[in-house]
């Protein structure tokens, strides 16, 4: 997620502030400390600030479940029904720790093992004999265990005597499964076989415009489908391939999927980028959504490559001079049409949620549609699933500014105010399209800057005949283009 998405929070006021204060004097105590010139006494620090942070996390632990305790109280004295107490928690334990609403949800839950199920693994966490990621992968190998069999393995391992002391993630593990299945063969044995239903395709960036495409299967099929590929590779080597194993390997992995040679068989490649970039050669990167900047070069080698015939469709996307911002027509309708949908889609690229890198399920009214929010882009966002159904809740809320205002010269780009039930507040600001310089003062763009006069509208749909757009061959592959106008 951009950076300038994370900005950080406006906290309330708090009954604790006092122990807060004492906290961010430790922390700017720790920035002022000198280092020493000290071989070994830089080594001695390095142990012991690695000691503070597993105290630390320690300290969260107990923290986020005292939190969850309270607000799960005054849910109920809000007369919030059993089932639904302690939703949003995560979220909010994620914003302050600055992490995902997934990963915040997972942290919770190890919070609550810990200080709940498993006290040796808190106290060897507390007093720096585990580490945070440790002490994950003990919570993690015992979660199929019920809460006494969990404190029983807990007891066994006594983590806090230095069981694991000099041990590496791999003999941990095998430890922590050793215990779980002695206690518990029947459910150690259940979530293997359930473990099946976890099966997903994931994609990640990866540098140079490379990208990780991740399938977790069960091993079977797994090792199946390596094995098909590996034999696909010896073959074509044998044959006099010049490709090496790897590189046979992937290929045939996206031919056999896409069910062409090149890939990309009836699917839309999209890519957001100026018309200088495009036309005249111009450095500033372009955006793909899924994986994000990709350098110019690249972009346009994509379009003007000859191993795979394409066909180019050309969508324009109006900015305002100065802002940066991207200006449409509002709709009146209930649902965003689609070509808001795709408007949203290039604006926020990801959930706008802070620190939540999950793609756009849902494309959301800021303020509801059933408390007269209006079907607009400044009053839409894209969401996932799980953070559009946290907006939701009891306590949550979220604002949006009016409209872009070209007149205003360099304004913030559209950005979401969040109110989290406890008072405290987070902005979260649409990351910049490619091209934009929304920061910069229209003195020091300089009188040499073009003429960049604004066309208050989004083209939705294709724009084959841009006099500016050169000439591609006709075929199967299908590549869109989002042209920013500036």
């Amino acid at each position: 997620m951009d950076s300038s998405r994370n900005a950080p929070p406006v906290t309330a006021d708090s009954a604790g502030a006092s122990r807060v204060a004492r906290v961010r004097k430790l922390v700017d105590a720790m920035a002022s400390l000198p280092l020493s010139a000290d071989g070994a006494e830089l080594i001695d620090e390095v142990r012991v600030l690695e000691d503070l942070k597993s105290a630390i996390a320690g300290r969260q632990a107990r923290a986020a479940v005292a939190f969850d305790l309270a607000q799960r109280q005054s849910q109920a004295a809000a007369g919030v029904p059993v089932g639904e107490r302690g939703q949003g928690v995560g979220a909010q334990l994620a914003l302050a720790r600055r992490e995902s609403p997934a990963r915040g949800g997972r942290l919770l839950g190890l919070a609550r093992a810990l200080v709940t199920e498993m006290p040796h693994t808190l106290t060897a966490l507390e007093k720096g004999r585990l580490n945070e990621w440790r002490a994950t992968l003990l919570v993690r190998e015992t979660a199929c265990l019920s809460a006494a069999d969990r404190c029983a393995v807990d007891e066994e391992l006594s983590p806090d005597g230095g069981t694991f002391d000099g041990a590496g993630d791999r003999a941990i593990i095998a430890a922590a499964r050793a215990a779980a299945y002695r206690r518990d063969p029947r459910s150690v044995t259940q979530r293997a076989s359930h473990a099946a239903k976890d099966r997903h395709v994931s994609l990640r960036p990866a540098p140079d415009t490379m990208t990780y495409l991740t399938a977790l299967l069960p091993v079977a099929e797994g090792v199946a489908v390596h094995a098909e590929l590996t034999r696909h590779a010896d073959t074509q080597r044998a044959a006099g391939d010049p490709r090496s194993r790897g590189q046979l390997m992937a290929d045939a992995l996206v031919e056999r999927t896409t069910g062409t040679p090149g890939g990309f068989s009836r699917v839309e490649v999209q890519l957001i980028m100026t018309d200088r970039t495009l036309f005249q050669g111009d450095s500033e990167p372009a955006r793909l959504p899924g994986y994000g900047i990709v350098p110019a070069g690249w972009a346009r080698d994509l379009l003007t490559q000859d191993k795979a015939k394409q066909q180019v469709w050309l969508r324009r996307l109006y900015t305002a001079p100065g802002t940066g911002d991207l200006i449409a027509a509002d709709s009146r309708a209930r649902l965003f049409t689609p070509g808001q949908r795709r408007f949203l889609q290039a604006r926020d690229h990801l959930c706008r949620t802070l620190y939540c890198d999950a793609p756009i399920r849902h494309y959301d009214h800021i303020i509801p549609w059933h408390t007269n929010g209006p079907t607009s882009l400044a009053n839409g966002a894209g969401l996932c699933e799980a953070c559009n159904h946290t907006k939701e809740l009891p306590g949550w809320k979220a604002t949006a500014p009016p409209g872009p205002r070209p007149d205003r010269g360099s304004s913030a780009r559209h950005a979401i105010t969040i109110s989290t039930p406890t008072g405290h507040t987070y902005s979260s600001t649409a990351p910049p399209l490619p091209g934009s310089r929304p920061n910069r003062t229209d003195h020091e763009r300089g009188a040499g800057t073009r003429d960049r006069s604004p066309t208050p509208t989004l083209v939705p749909g294709h724009a084959p005949h841009d006099p500016r757009a050169p000439s591609f061959p006709q075929a199967r592959r299908s590549l869109s283009i989002d042209m920013v106008y500036a």
